[in-house]
């Protein structure tokens, strides 16, 4: 009996724990299937929707950017499709990062380094893509894009490359378009510029970016997990087309020039060098050749590090423009200032005889003429025509330095041109001011000498040079010079016509300004340039050497060379005034052109050499009147 009594409450228990087990199931049975009918039948529409929003995204539609044309219309820019690889961060997984990058590598022909280099520099987000190759050929694009599994992060995509038709002639001045970097988006993104842009980084692809770049357009597109695009939903708002450029230059004019100057470089010792050729009507730039120079397609298909590398260590400076990046003294060329000078401030009239000598004397200083002999009893043509440095000093020392300084200012020398090209200099036009600024004290007049003839503290780029020598040859109107001619319309239409910028009047009457184009013939007919005034056309201007550097074994400088001039807008000669001062007293020039060789050190004036070559191919002239022999090297100080 007491074992049955002990098991009945045993069995009890076992059941009652069972069954409220059973209420529990139950209950969170019945708590879930709600929730389940409340997920998804109540609120089933709701995170549907919510779950569709969070693949849609909103990106930007880039613009189309503008092309560019010479004066005449032919084109100089394309876009072309092209392939690009790119890799978004967040989905490279850190442990398979270097096998991924150096897989990609392989397969584009790159270098992993620059791969490597690429993703360390980008601007954006981990999420964002970025742009490791350029210009991907067809079937390597194709490959990467099939083996995606291998290849995780990677993405392939079409996008719009520029081609610069005609590479490294226009270079220069066109510029290319390249990477947007941290400094410059912290700057743009304003402006709706994206971490992956790409953007002009020199010429007129910098400074007309933003009428080349449009407007961006925006578009709702669906994504998948991996953030792949799937299907474009919606266009928010269409994208518009850049405007396109059409520039002053004449494309025959630059190339006439390139080969003028290629071929001095040829056959002398002259690394560097700028020829230059304006309107001096108008400031409008027909041609600017700066050699060495580099082809901007390197650039449109993602230059590689050795290959910038190559462009940076040049001594050369590729990369430069050297006719507005960098100024040099001009030497003679500046004569141009103090003769205009002497002339307005009423020192002299163009017959007043000066004597000049072997040199002149300051204290224990002496100051030579360049041939050291000097040319007797000169006036403005015989001083301006045989160059005579002592026949400036002494106007220089007439003018004083400030007074010289103001009439370099009248011409433009020491403030920037104001060409709508990036990185122009303004050079250095001394005064008292100025020396004390810089040194602590006033200019010496030695120092106002060397002034005079374009030494000692000037510098000038030679784009300034041209432009002085222009508003000589217009009558007195210093123009802004100007390398893009009109903007146009994505659809043709003229945009903007740029009219002639004046940036001031010289303050000098017509008389002393038709004086001194008379005085610049006399180069020629003196024939201080050799035999350019044998040639059919009649010319006017001023050669120049500059000295510069370190004195070389035999105590002599190096030294630069340079010419600067203009042409009669109807340039040949006639019978009825042989000398072309009838020419030249004109004001109708319609080409101005100024040359420029870098420590040359040649036997004669290389810069003439090459001026006449240029004029050669841009009027016709079949004879050469060039003198190959001039251009061997030496170290003959002449001007």
């Amino acid at each position: 009996m007491s074992a049955i009594g002990h098991e009945a409450p045993s069995a009890d228990r076992r059941i009652l724990r069972f069954a409220a087990f059973g209420v529990v199931a139950i209950l969170a049975v019945s708590g879930l299937t709600a929730r389940l009918i409340q997920l998804q039948v109540l609120q089933g529409a709701d995170y549907a929707t919510l779950s569709t929003e969070n693949s849609r995204i909103l990106q930007a539609i880039p613009s189309a950017r503008g092309l560019i044309y010479d004066r005449n219309g032919t084109p100089l820019v394309a876009n072309i499709p092209s392939y690009s690889v790119k890799i978004r961060p967040a989905d490279l997984p850190l442990a398979q990062h270097d096998e991924v990058v150096a897989r990609l590598a392989m397969l584009l022909g790159a270098d992993a380094g620059d791969i490597n280099a690429a993703i360390d520099a980008t601007t954006g987000s981990r999420f964002d893509p970025v742009r490791v190759a350029q210009g991907v050929p067809e079937e390597t694009a194709r490959i990467i894009a099939e083996r995606s599994a291998d290849l995780p992060g990677v993405e392939v995509d079409v996008e719009p490359q520029r081609q610069y038709l005609e590479g490294p002639l226009v270079s220069q001045i066109i510029g290319y378009t390249g990477a947007i970097d941290a400094d410059q988006l912290k700057t743009l993104k304003a402006r709706g510029y994206l971490p992956d842009d790409m953007i002009g980084q020199a010429g007129v692809e910098d400074s007309y970016e933003s009428t080349l770049r449009g407007t961006y357009g925006l578009e709702e597109v669906e994504r998948d997990a991996q953030g792949r695009k799937l299907q474009v939903l919606q266009t928010v708002r269409p994208a518009v087309a850049g405007s396109s450029l059409e520039l002053s230059i004449d494309l025959k004019t630059q190339e006439n020039a390139q080969a003028a100057l290629e071929w001095a470089m040829k056959i002398s010792p002259i690394q560097r060098g700028v020829i230059i050729a304006m309107n001096p009507q108008t400031g409008e730039i027909l041609a600017m050749v700066s050699l060495p120079t580099y082809d901007d397609n390197l650039f449109a298909s993602g230059i590689s590090t050795k290959d910038f590398q190559a462009l940076l260590t040049n001594p050369g400076k590729p990369l430069l423009n050297h006719a507005v990046n960098e100024y040099y003294p001009p030497g003679s060329t500046y004569k141009l200032v103090a003769g205009t000078g002497a002339l307005a401030d009423k020192k002299i009239s163009p017959t007043t005889k000066i004597a000049t000598k072997g040199y002149l004397t300051i204290g224990p200083n002496r100051y030579y003429d360049w041939n050291h002999a000097g040319f007797g009893l000169c006036d403005l043509d015989c001083g301006f025509g045989h160059s005579s440095d002592t026949y400036f000093y002494q106007l220089g020392g007439m003018l004083g330095i400030d007074r010289l300084a103001y009439w370099a200012n009248q011409y433009g020398f020491g403030q920037p041109t104001g060409i709508d090209l990036p990185g122009e200099v303004k050079g250095i036009v001394p005064t008292n001011q100025w020396k004390m600024d810089t040194f602590g004290q006033e200019i010496f007049p030695g120092e106002t000498y060397q002034a005079a003839i374009g030494q000692g503290y000037d510098t000038a780029t030679p784009l300034q040079l041209l432009n002085a020598y222009a508003a000589m040859a217009n009558g007195g109107t210093l123009y802004q010079p100007q390398v893009v001619h009109r903007i146009l319309g994505p659809d043709g239409s003229v945009v903007r016509d740029f009219a002639p910028s004046v940036l001031h009047k010289l303050d000098a009457s017509s008389k002393v300004l038709t004086e001194m184009r008379q005085a610049a013939r006399y180069p020629m007919l003196l024939r201080h340039t050799y035999n350019l005034v044998d040639m059919p056309i009649v010319v006017a201007g001023k050669t120049g050497t500059a000295e510069f550097g370190v004195r070389d074994a035999k105590g002599r400088l190096p030294y630069h060379s340079w010419f600067a001039g203009f042409v009669p807008k109807d340039p040949w000669k006639t019978a009825s005034d042989p000398t072309g001062l009838k020419a030249v007293s004109r004001t109708d020039s319609d080409l101005a052109i100024v040359v420029f060789a870098y420590d040359t050190r040649t036997l004669g004036n290389a810069a003439t050499e090459i001026a006449k070559k240029f004029l050669q191919l841009q009027y016709g002239i079949t004879k050469d009147y060039t003198i190959p022999a001039l251009l061997k090297q030496t170290n003959f100080y002449g001007q």
